[in-house]
């Protein structure tokens, strides 16, 4: 270190000269000037004087109390508003430095071992009162010496006059009376501790001596706390012995109510790590089990599905959802509890905690429901044929089955028209057949579809005084995706406009060859009014069948398909269902669609009552806990759990999929109509006595309409007209539509009270039909010009009274005053206005008819030449229509 002058070391201490160099002297340097130099040693002679000073001595104080304050603000709100609170945090922390030599013998006195022979008791009994002795001596002696000087200081105190004396010097002087304090206060306190210690040793001296023997029985590597009556007289009390802190731990075990049975020991004697385990106390000769903790982290298999709440997954992997959000956010995503986190997330977190991932499907309830199924092999045996008889409206076919089943269905159908697919099965002479009947309209493609799907045969009914019609094409379309063969039936050959040929060939241009001319397809000729072919139809229908080989199991659970369903006001739901494998039950847990529940009634098509039904035969049920979807798949489960369970999955997958939906639909409209007029539309509330009936009127419907006006289907509904109903159409303005159905008391005092529109119809074609005259006159009216004259300048005349006056010569039509005119100048419109006179001759006049001559005056237009042509014109609005 560079040597440095008196006024340096002073300025780099920040102390004045004049201090530093009264302390120099007292410390016995020889510095008087500012300009001396002070070299090392001088540097470590002050040092050491300065330390002794400020009481760093051999008797330093061991104890530092260290003091935090903190301040910060908590912003609170209250009735009041928001307010700001200062908070203020004080901490005290106090850190002892002990003697190392008393630390030593306390170490000393843990490590001893607890096998000690009688003489080296003795030698540290004698050693304790011995070192017990010296140290109250020696604090006797100290306290004296110090109470002695303190007297022979305490007169040259009192006459010191310590306004005169150097700062410096009374400070030292505080710091010594300190110091001796403070000896005192330390030397009272180790006699206190040494004559407590010495007591301690004794005591325990005297139980090591009386109970060495049985010491020495026991071995040092295992305790077991056995529940007989000398346990304690085998266990040490020396305190700091490794059976002393056994007793201590099973005295801590026994305050929370259990009982330590093991405890870990090195050799020699010490616990070597915590409690292992800790069970109740039970009675001598009980069995006892134990539980012994993971020492090692476990690795768990997670499964992710396509999309988990991060609730979910963080209890799968048996963690915090804290852990699982700490993490997302360290990967850049912000999340919440209740947030859902799609697969490749959720797989990326599931690795960063360690764990495996393991990937399943979305539909994964679906797909073990499949496999369920399709595990479940029965005895084959052979069923009977499923015929749906298809066709164009009003060509027979519901007569044609009445014939069959020798009943009057056509005549109970509103207008003759099958509203919903009828199922029945008829036992013939030639075996049992199960029709099904669907609807011919227009708006029944869906369930034409359905029918086409669930069945063996179709049977296409065509009239043959009427021929192929649109719907006769849409159900051979049907028949051919559906892949089942098909049988022609032409109707009405009983009436003198029947023409078989002409049927044949108009089938022929659909590709549906007939068997006399080379195709295969049977041509029935019959007469639902007479019966005649009916017979051969059936036997058509038979002799087909066993081409196909139609087999199914029947001794396994029921399995089908819902052909309709629904709300019966006395009976809840109920569901026709055709039973296409396996055997159905009174009493079978049934899933269809979404709904599920347990058979409490089974009816055939007739209304009796049924205990089973096999394969091809149609049914109603009773019991499901809604309505499902016409053409939903049933099945029977072995439990209510599992129909709740892929009840709940189905529930929730139709939800994501219509919010889904609805989303890209409001993406959708929004382009669509930025920069148009709003798009008008007709608020509808739909209820409906059957599913199939309701899906073809949404469906009808919904075709409605274009880039103008739309209708909106607030709800739809299978049951009665409810006062639930009614409200709902009120707050969205809509009118409401019963289809065979009608509003109950509520309703109709609602209906009545707010003046709603409330339609009843029980034929499709008024429903479609009123709700497309709506739309009509929804629709902005179409504007068009018609010219109502044209007049021919021929010369151009001024008028003091109306400025220049066109002498005109009407060469077409009628020039009307009050209609707008252009003035056109080779053809070419020049001006558009109004005008201002037309006279003939001196009167003025209304009109002027085709090859008169007038004066026309054409209003704030002076531009007016021969050869010019002025057009009058109006326009008139006409209604458009759908």
């Amino acid at each position: 270190m560079a040597e440095v002058t008196v006024s340096q070391l002073a300025e780099v201490v920040g102390a004045p000269v004049d201090r530093l160099l009264g302390q120099m002297k007292q410390a016995g340097l020889t510095h008087t000037q500012a300009e001396q130099i002070v070299s090392d040693d001088d540097k470590q002679t002050l040092l050491a004087f300065l330390k002794s000073s400020h009481g760093e001595t051999v008797d330093a104080p061991k104890k530092i109390t260290l003091k935090r304050k903190t301040l910060s603000t908590l912003k609170t709100s209250s009735s009041q508003g928001k307010k700001t609170v200062s908070v203020e945090v004080r901490k005290k922390r106090t850190y002892v430095k002990r003697d190392p030599q008393e630390l030593l013998a306390e170490e000393q006195a843990k490590n001893a071992g607890s096998e000690k022979s009688e003489q080296e008791l003795a030698a540290e009994k004698a050693a304790a009162e011995e070192a017990a002795a010296k140290a109250a001596a020696e604090a006797k002696a100290e306290a004296e010496k110090a109470a002695a000087a303190a007297k022979a200081a305490a007169p040259a105190e009192e006459i010191l006059d310590k306004s005169k004396m150097d700062p410096e010097v009374l400070r030292q002087m505080a710091a010594a009376k300190r110091q001796e304090k403070e000896a005192k206060d330390r030397e009272l306190q180790a006699a206190a501790l040494a004559a407590k210690r010495a007591e301690e040793e004794r005591q325990q001296a005297g139980a090591e001596t009386a109970k060495k023997s049985e010491e020495k029985k026991a071995k040092p590597t295992r305790l077991h706390a056995e529940p007989d009556a000398d346990k304690d007289e085998r266990v040490s009390k020396k305190k700091g012995g490794p059976k002393a802190k056994e007793l201590a731990v099973k005295k801590r075990g026994k305050n929370r109510g259990h009982n330590i049975r093991d405890i870990d020991m090195d050799g020699e004697g010490n616990m070597r790590g915590r409690r292992k385990q800790k069970i109740l106390k039970l009675p001598e000769g009980a069995k006892q089990h134990g539980f012994s903790a993971p020492t090692e982290k476990k690795t768990i298999e997670v499964a992710i599905p396509e999309a988990i709440l991060v609730s979910e997954l963080a209890q799968k992997m048996h963690v915090k959802a804290s852990e699982v959000i700490k993490k997302l956010m360290g990967m850049g995503v912000m999340a919440t509890i209740n947030q859902s986190l799609d697969q490749d997330t959720a797989q990326l977190v599931v690795e960063e905690l360690g764990h495996i991932a393991k990937l399943v499907s979305g539909d994964e309830v679906e797909e073990a429901l499949e496999i369920e199924l399709g595990q479940q092999e029965g005895t084959m045996a052979p069923r009977a044929p499923v015929v749906t008889v298809m066709g164009h409206v009003d060509h027979g076919k519901t007569s044609l089955l009445d014939y069959i089943r020798k009943t009057g269905v056509a005549g109970g159908e509103a207008g003759g028209i099958t509203q919903h697919i009828g199922a029945y099965h008829v036992e013939t002479d030639h075996g049992m057949i199960s029709f099904l009947d669907t609807p011919g309209h227009a708006a029944f493609t869906a369930m034409r579809a359905r029918g086409a799907k669930s069945t063996d045969i179709v049977i296409l009914v065509v009239a043959a005084d009427d021929g192929v019609m649109p719907q006769t094409e849409e159900a051979i379309k049907h028949a051919r995706a559906a892949e089942v063969p098909i049988i022609v039936a032409v109707n009405k050959i009983d009436k003198e406009a029947a023409d078989l040929d002409r049927v044949k060939n108009e089938l022929a241009a659909k590709d549906v060859i007939p068997e006399d001319w080379g195709g295969d397809v049977q041509f029935v000729p019959v007469s639902a009014h007479t019966g005649e072919g009916v017979d051969a139809l059936l036997e058509a229908i038979l002799l087909q069948a066993e081409l196909l080989e139609l087999q199914a199991a029947t001794d396994i659970p029921g399995s089908g398909i819902v052909i309709e369903s629904r709300l019966d006001k006395g009976r809840g739901s109920v569901a026709s269902v055709l039973v296409q494998a396996g055997t159905l039950r009174q009493g079978d847990i049934v899933l269809a669609g979404h709904h599920y529940g347990r058979v409490r009634a089974m009816n055939d098509e007739n209304g009796q009552p049924i205990k089973e039904a096999g394969p091809s035969i149609p049914v109603e049920i009773l019991g499901l806990d809604g309505t499902p979807d016409a053409g939903d798949s049933f099945m029977v489960l072995e439990n209510e759990k599992k129909a709740r369970e892929v009840t709940l999955f189905r529930q929730a997958k139709d939800r994501e999929d219509k919010l889904k939906r609805q989303q890209a639909a409001k993406l959708e409209n929004m382009f669509a109509n930025m920069g148009s007029d709003e798009v008008r539309t007709l608020n509808i509330v739909i209820k409906a006595d059957v599913r199939g009936s309701l899906e073809a009127i949404q469906a009808s419907l919904l075709d409605l309409g274009n880039e103008e006006v739309k209708v909106n289907i607030i709800t739809g509904g299978v049951g009665g007209i409810t006062e639930t109903d009614v409200t709902l159409a009120l707050t969205s303005n809509a009118v409401v539509f019963g289809f065979n159905v009608r509003a109950d008391n509520k309703a109709r005092q609602v209906v009545e009270n707010e003046g709603i529109d409330l339609r009843y119809y029980s034929i499709i074609y008024d429903l479609i039909d009123d709700v497309k005259q709506a739309l009509s006159g929804m629709l902005s009216p179409e504007m068009r010009e018609e010219i109502n004259g044209t007049a021919e300048v021929r010369d151009v005349f001024t008028s003091p009274k109306f400025g220049q006056i066109a002498g005109c010569m009407v060469i077409e039509g009628t020039l009307i005053r009050s209609n707008p005119i252009r003035v056109l100048r080779d053809d070419v419109v020049i001006y558009e206005g109004e005008l201002e006179s037309l006279r003939r001759f001196k009167d003025d006049v209304n009109e002027v008819r085709n090859g008169m001559e007038c004066g026309i005056g054409v209003k704030n237009y002076t531009d007016v030449k021969p050869g010019d042509k002025i057009e009058v014109y109006e326009v008139k609005e006409y209604a458009r229509t759908l």
